[in-house]
């Protein structure tokens, strides 16, 4: 969510954006977009206890595949700025900065969108149900014995990565008590991990462990205000990915960049094999293989690793300057982020007895949302104090210094 710089070099010079990293933001957040109107059609169970009468397996596979590497790929990036933020402010002018742009549009955004969306949903539910739309409180979905009627709901990123930077500035304060050669051992194993071929391998281990103890071996995020510790472990492994690699940018973009078609196929033939293994489990003849669960799982966090890296280096190496269409996307990918629900809840609402196949009432709800939340924000947003609190002050480069591309391939 932050201004994407270099970091600074040893004498003051203007700061040249990484505009790839603006420009794969901006698809992150269209793609939230496509997953959440997707979740309306799926064929198999779903996390959401609404679903439209029409649906289709393409819900399924575009659910599996975006979900597969957009969190993921969010997390890198923001650990990245995180750690740029900090090299730049320090440990408190860092948290200063995540206070003002996550927990604070946190706090005066999530009790309108919970409250709104609480309303869709229940309508939603009702046509669901019902076929007719209304309001029943009997139809809400049942809770834990316990268990809190809020939650974070899509927020979940915001609320996980604000308490990830509360860590990184803990970590900070206390590092001058972490011997030096731990601190170095620790970076240059991530470093190796991330460079070499077979790193992903080891990286999905941890994962597939977590993994392994939810249903087919797919973690799903709870929205808890208080999340499970594998949730947990798979944000922070992939935040935690982004802050070596911005401490090792000038390898490690270089690798991505020149690897990236490589990590894009092994990606896509580990996502192949997750399709296979959850088909084979659901038909039964996984039934004889010790922790089915585990190599699902696996797979799927082997494919979040590998794609999570190729579309950082595909972005270095073909999109690496400012794109007038991905940078207005860009500047908007925070408002949208925060009021696509909305849409995707809403727009379905208005869908459900629409006499058109799956495929187009998603085309429908995505043009739809889309419209409609770039509309917001350019009429409400982009050039007011809420514009300035969501973005911070973003001056156009449009300067022809040397481009990211260029930079990072020289590094090799």
């Amino acid at each position: 969510m932050n201004n994407a710089h270099t970091p600074l070099p040893p004498h003051p010079q203007p700061l040249e954006r990484l505009h790839a990293l603006d420009n794969l933001r901006a698809l992150m957040m269209w793609l939230g977009i496509v997953l959440h109107v997707a979740i309306n059609h799926l064929t198999v169970d779903s996390p959401l206890p609404w679903r439209d009468p029409k649906t289709s397996p393409v819900a399924d596979l575009l659910l599996l595949f975006i979900h597969s590497f957009r969190m993921p790929v969010f997390f890198v990036l923001a650990g990245f700025f995180v750690a740029l933020l900090a090299e730049r402010r320090g440990a408190n002018g860092m948290l200063k900065n995540r206070c003002l742009r996550l927990a604070l549009p946190f706090a005066i955004f999530w009790p309108p969108l919970f409250a709104a969306t609480t309303v869709l949903a229940m309508v939603y539910i009702h046509l669901t149900v019902r076929s007719v739309p209304g309001i029943d409180v009997a139809l809400a979905p049942p809770r834990q014995a316990g268990g809190s009627p809020f939650n974070t709901m899509h927020l979940w990123f915001l609320y996980q990565l604000f308490w990830l930077s509360v860590l990184a500035w803990a970590g900070m304060r206390v590092r001058r008590f972490v011997p030096a050669r731990l601190r170095e051992a620790l970076a240059r194993g991530f470093t190796q991990l991330l460079s070499r071929r077979w790193g992903f391998a080891v990286l999905a281990l941890p994962l597939a462990l977590v993994g392994m103890a939810y249903p087919s071996g797919l973690l799903q995020e709870t929205g808890s205000f208080l999340p499970p510790a594998a949730e947990w472990m798979r944000s922070g492994l992939f935040f935690a990915a982004g802050w070596y690699v911005h401490g090792r940018q000038e390898q490690l973009l270089a690798v991505f960049s020149a690897r990236c078609k490589g990590h894009a196929a092994a990606g896509f033939a580990f996502l192949v094999a997750t399709v296979l293994l959850l088909g084979a489990t659901r038909g039964g003849s996984l039934h004889r293989v010790p922790h089915p669960e585990f190599w699902i799982a696996y797979a799927y966090s082997a494919t979040a690793w590998l794609w999570s890296m190729a579309l950082i280096g595909g972005f270095l190496r073909y999109l690496p300057r400012r794109n007038a269409v991905l940078d207005y996307l860009s500047q908007s990918s925070y408002w949208v982020y925060l009021v696509h629900m909305l849409g995707t809840v809403g727009f379905g609402i208005l869908l459900f007895d629409v006499p058109l196949g799956a495929v187009a009432k998603m085309g429908l709800n995505i043009a739809a949302t889309s419209l409609a939340a770039l509309a917001s924000y350019q009429l409400l947003v982009r050039r007011t104090p809420l514009g300035r609190l969501l973005n911070g002050q973003r001056p156009e480069n449009r300067s022809t210094r040397k481009s990211t591309k260029a930079r990072v391939l020289a590094a090799r």
